[in-house]
């Protein structure tokens, strides 16, 4: 499809109110969105992963991203919900006698306004991850920085821990691609672990033997891959992934290998196993399950996805373990034997809830999905504390009850969600609608909202031909929509779920 040049402006009749104009100016994508009466010119992909902006909807003042669902503010550009951080560039605007003219010259950044000094008091957040780089990123950006520590206990500085699967693993990226914003005023202690707090005291303690008081707690200790039960899983062949550092030793591990297995057809299992076969290894999937995706997405979706991997070059054992590995040979529980140079154990994470429980918070049964116990503004049972991100279980007003959701957008946004509630800004609970993404080779899956089960759904479209919406229900209302080739229906129903 051709860019449309807009160079010479447009016609006022051609831009409605919330509509989306996309082209050009002098070679820049541009959008142009008309906002209570004003007219808006952004840059025109977003910051997170040069999505095109046009594709996108405008809703309360923002526009969001088609791909990932990223929102920018319509008028400043700023990015304000993840996994986009940096803001949009915004171009002069008139309009006169009926056409609306766009200067080719971005204007100056607009500035966010700041908090009042000591608003905040003491933070300090555990655990650098998704949730707690986005929670300080959000106070340091409205000036608060100087009352925050960040403590992550690897030696990275925040990353995007999507990267580790998708796009560096399967290298596209370079490790350097996968950094996150850095921080402005905000005291980083990385490569620390806090071993203990004392709530009465409110101080925290860490390992290399400081002791750090604390206003407001955050706890963002994230989660952990499970360690995979086989003979033979202690090896260092055998690759967990969840961190920069597993990522780096999985890649030197491909080097020199030709075949890989992957254990678990998650969504993570299959991300990895793309991007193994991106790298030129053959990779065999084993899965106690009959489909991958099958216990999420339903069976129609778990055939085409098994369809399109095995199109690739992928073998799946369904319905089968691995028992035993020695480093060339995985000998599953029916006796067939898969010749591999190094094995990748997919098989869930659990969510690190060893802090709180050491510190007498109030934590979910596993059998209710986990975590730490928080009320609709994230507070754990001292109020002083906050649990965000994928220990967090929080009440979710549409489906009436709490969940624990592990997906990285999701937590994201409660670190930004709390990082505005501690600075002030609104006091409405949490309610984001749960959103996430997978890659696979050049489909793309978006899914929003939460069920526990797919066991009710109703499918538009056509799976096998990449181009559906799966509609989920739970206690017969529609709560979640999985789609592909269909990312303005995506956006359109977390709007609509975030209205109620």
């Amino acid at each position: 499809m051709a860019t449309r040049d807009l160079t010479s402006g447009i016609a006022s009749s051609d831009l409605a109110e919330g509509q989306i104009v996309a082209g050009e100016v002098d070679g820049a994508d541009v959008v142009l969105v008309r906002h209570k009466g004003r007219v808006c010119a952004l840059s025109g992909k977003c910051t997170h992963l040069q999505a095109p902006l046009g594709g996108g909807i405008v809703v309360d003042g923002t526009i969001r991203c088609p791909w990932h669902h990223a929102r920018f503010d319509v008028e400043t550009g700023e990015a304000v919900g993840a996994p986009a951080f940096a803001p949009l560039d915004r171009f002069a605007v008139s309009e006169e006698d009926g056409q609306v003219r766009i200067s080719p010259a971005p204007l100056t950044a607009g500035r966010v306004a700041a908090a009042p000094p000591s608003a905040t008091g003491r933070i300090v957040i555990v655990g650098a991850g998704g949730a707690g780089h986005a929670c300080a990123e959000m106070l340091a950006r409205h000036g608060a920085g100087d009352g925050v520590t960040l403590i992550g206990d690897e030696p990275d500085a925040p990353y995007d821990r999507t990267f580790c699967s998708k796009q560096y693993l399967a290298g596209n990226a370079d490790r350097n691609d996968a950094a996150l914003p850095s921080l402005e005023g905000v005291s980083l202690r990385l490569g620390l672990r806090v071993t203990g707090i004392d709530r009465d005291a409110r101080t925290v303690s860490l390992n290399d033997g400081a002791t750090l008081p604390y206003d407001t707690l955050v706890l963002a200790t994230g989660a952990e891959p499970s360690s995979p039960d086989f003979y033979g899983a202690q090896r260092d062949d055998v690759h967990l992934l969840r961190t920069l550092a597993d990522a780096d030793r999985l890649i030197a591990g491909t080097a020199q290998a030709a075949r890989a297995i992957v254990i678990g057809s998650s969504y993570i299992g299959l991300e990895v196993a793309a991007s193994l076969i991106g790298r030129g290894l053959e990779v065999a999937i084993v899965s106690d399950t009959d489909l991958p995706l099958e216990k999420t997405a339903g069976p129609e979706v778990g055939a085409m996805i098994r369809d399109l991997h095995v199109s690739k070059g992928v073998t799946f054992h369904a319905g089968r373990r691995v028992v035993r590995w020695d480093g060339t040979t995985a000998l599953l529980d029916d006796g067939t034997s898969i010749a591999g140079d190094l094995l990748v154990a997919g098989t869930g994470v659990e969510p690190r809830v060893d802090l709180a429980r050491a510190a007498g918070l109030a934590l979910v049964d596993t059998a209710e999905g986990g975590g730490v116990c928080v009320d609709d503004h994230l507070r754990t049972a001292d109020p002083a504390i906050y649990a965000i991100g994928d220990i967090a279980s929080a009440p979710d007003r549409r489906l009436g009850h709490p969940i624990r959701v592990e997906h990285w957008v999701v937590a994201q946004r409660m670190g930004q969600w709390l990082a505005r509630h501690l600075l002030g800004y609104g006091q409405d609970g949490y309610d984001d609608v749960p959103f996430f993404w997978s890659g696979h080779y050049d489909l793309s899956l978006r899914y929003v909202g939460h069920v526990a089960s797919p066991a009710d759904r109703a499918i538009d479209g056509h799976v096998q031909a990449q181009d559906f919406a799966v509609r989920f229900h739970e206690d017969g209302r529609e709560q979640a929509v999985l789609t592909a080739g269909r990312d303005r229906l995506s956006l359109q129903k977390e709007h609509e779920w975030e209205r109620g």
